[in-house]
């Protein structure tokens, strides 16, 4: 992109035109006389009106070569004054890409008479990033030829970070209203943030259910290394400028991680990485739940800009919104499947489950157990210390059985006090084996329950079939466990019965 120059002369009401201004230069610097250009433009007393100017206004010659440009234009490539740009060409301050670009586009402008109108185009100037809008257009001399062209250039990169920023702001939100994976939704917003601002590497950190941790949610720009060290940070008073926002709910700016003590335990961790500023704020709910932190790094030993401030403010309420939408989707999804009083899987998702179970132990040709268990005489709980008294027992017996079984192993409450768990068995596990482990869960169940300082003593009866020889499909199994559980009833309670079948 074009840039300014710059003079101090002034103009006066009665001058000459601006065209006619521009064509004795041209004319002069076709003769690439330099400094004749110069006198013409001390002459004319020309920049006092256009330097007034902020858009970058500039002429050049048929070979593209600046012959008059404005401060705006001579500031943008790094001058003070018109005088360092007068000769020379875009392939003096641009990339060859870049400048190529443009030289034809002038070109084919000065060929055709053919004007190019609000044009838009990034170039890299002064170190960043910029957008442009252009408008470029024949000058001609009095006899009609073409010998160079006028250009206006306006640096819209303010609004397209503005416009880009609104409709990332939509896309985020649309995405969250779609359900779209948490983790995409923070990775999208990561990158919206990084987008907007130069030099700084953003990251979102989630709050561990039932810990004082921090987990990694979205940091695309960080290394992996360094997301694989602050995995799982601790929550502390001096734990960081994250671990110590989420303590101190409130944001944490440290400028200077080698000197700040909020770093001293791991200072060493983001110098590695060339990090020398982070600042970072919590995320909280609107039922002011925790919910995890968002930080911006920088290279550089600074606190943020106010436009910095401003982008955290917008990502931490769309993090918190989308983390919260995620969670009471969770939560419902939960409630759907699960006892509201012990959390165990309810009859819905037990179905789903056993039927896999069964799927897979017929293609690897192993053996399941299906158990019904029933707890005795509750009923007398509930009717002689009441019904939280019977939820409580309950409650501890389903952690109880919970805490037994392994993780291929599908415990449910289909209701009241009855459970059933389905065991995958190994390869090498035989009927006997899965005996004795019920045999124990009884022996657990049968420890009696602490109640308002007194202890309830619960037994249970249980029935046991196995796949395949019992049943081909859970509810058949689970049919024949229902049965040997009441023989197991009728036989005197808390013992446990396997299904025979009859003779």
């Amino acid at each position: 992109m074009e840039s300014p120059v710059s003079h101090d002369v002034h103009l006066h009401p009665d001058s000459v035109s601006l065209e006619e201004l521009c064509t004795r230069l041209l004319r002069v610097s076709t003769k690439a006389d330099i400094s004749e250009a110069l006198l013409v433009i001390n002459e004319l007393n020309l920049h006092s009106l256009i330097n007034q100017f902020p858009d970058y206004i500039y002429v050049k010659d048929r070979r593209s070569r600046f012959v008059l440009a404005n401060s705006a234009t001579a500031r943008a490539h790094g001058f003070d004054g018109a005088t360092s740009l007068l000769g020379k060409t875009d392939f003096d301050f641009l990339g060859r890409e870049a400048a190529e670009e443009l030289f034809l586009a002038e070109q084919t402008v000065m060929t055709t008479g053919e004007p190019l109108a609000d044009i838009e185009h990034k170039l890299e100037i002064g170190g960043g990033l910029h957008w442009f809008q252009s408008t470029k257009t024949a000058l001609r001399n009095p006899e009609g030829e073409i010998v160079g062209l006028i250009g206006l250039s306006r640096d819209i990169t303010e609004r397209k970070r503005q416009d880009g920023l609104r409709r990332g702001h939509a896309r985020l939100l649309d995405m969250i209203a779609r359900g779209q994976p948490l983790e995409r939704v923070l990775h999208g917003l990561v990158e919206l943030v990084e987008e907007q601002l130069d030099g700084i590497t953003a990251a979102v950190l989630l709050t561990e259910d039932g810990t004082e941790r921090l987990r990694n949610g979205a940091a695309p720009g960080l290394p992996e290394a360094y997301c694989q060290r602050i995995d799982g940070m601790a929550i502390g008073p001096r734990a960081g400028s994250c671990g110590t926002a989420a303590w101190r709910r409130e944001p944490v700016i440290v400028s200077d991680v080698a000197n700040d003590p909020l770093w001293e335990d791991f200072r060493d961790l983001p110098l590695q990485f060339g990090f020398r500023s982070c600042w970072s704020t919590p995320i909280i709910s609107a039922e002011d739940i925790l919910l995890g932190t968002f930080a911006l790094y920088s290279n550089t030993v600074r606190e943020p800009t106010p436009r910095e401030r401003e982008l955290t403010a917008m990502a931490t309420d769309l993090a918190g919104i989308a983390i919260e939408r995620t969670r009471t989707e969770e939560r419902i999804r939960h409630m759907a499947h699960h006892d509201a009083l012990t959390g165990l899987p309810n009859r819905s998702l037990f179905w789903a489950q056993f039927n896999r179970a069964i799927v897979e132990a017929r293609r690897e040709q192993r053996r399941v157990t299906a158990t019904y268990i029933d707890l005795d005489n509750f009923k007398q709980i509930n009717d002689t210390l009441g019904h939280a008294a019977g939820d409580e027992v309950l409650r501890t017996l389903a952690d109880r059985l919970g805490q037994c079984i392994r993780a291929s192993d599908l415990l449910v409450r289909l209701g009241g006090d009855e459970f059933a768990i389905v065991f995958s068995n190994p390869r090498h596990e035989q009927n006997g084996d899965v005996v004795l482990r019920l045999q124990e869960f009884r022996a657990t169940l049968s420890t009696p329950v602490a109640i308002d300082g007194a202890d309830v003593h619960v037994t249970c009866s249980m029935g046991v079939a196995f796949f395949p020889e019992d049943g081909e499909t859970p509810e058949a199994l689970l049919a024949k466990a229902d049965k040997a559980l009441y023989a197991a009833k009728s036989g005197g309670r808390d013992q446990l019965q396997i299904w025979r079948r009859p003779t």
